[in-house]
């Protein structure tokens, strides 16, 4: 039984040294404000709200426009991956090199605590899924909410 989502921290071991490397590998150019932002992503162990993202950066680093388009890039170019917890803003983590950065969170819907799933579905239960219905190179995306034990 294959599962996806076994799941490491390995983009918060890197150094940023690393990560600005990997940006230039891809081609785009490292700007002071593209290296503040994976400095702060890369400190924070879930994914993080462009708000968020400017809250952890020195005043006057950049404004919430640039580190839009910012994860716009980051996200185009593999190095980050965006979630939705249905609240309407997007927010986004570090993918280590060479990771999909596929896993799960559960949410807390009263104070937005998040803790990360290391479960998954069998790949098997994909392909099952997508075969009975005709689909192929199914994935998916899936998020838990309820109560953590602080708020209930």
């Amino acid at each position: 039984m294959k599962q996806r989502c076994a799941r490491t921290h390995s983009h918060q071991r890197q150094e940023l040294s690393a990560l600005t490397s990997r940006l230039r590998g891809l081609s785009r150019k490292v700007t002071g404000p593209r290296a503040a932002i994976l400095e702060v992503l890369r400190q924070h162990p879930h994914p993080l709200t462009s708000r968020e993202i400017l809250d952890g950066l020195p005043p006057g680093q950049c404004n919430l426009a640039t580190i839009y388009r910012s994860m716009h890039l980051l996200e185009q170019t593999g190095m980050v991956k965006r979630f939705d917890f249905g609240d309407g803003a997007a927010r986004f983590e570090l993918v280590g090199e060479g990771e999909d950065g596929h896993h799960h969170h559960l949410v807390c819907t009263r104070c937005a605590q998040v803790v990360e799933i290391g479960e998954c579905f069998p790949a098997e239960i994909e392909q099952r899924i997508g075969a009975t219905h005709g689909f192929k190179a199914v994935t998916h995306k899936l998020e838990f909410f309820g109560l953590c034990p602080e708020c209930h």
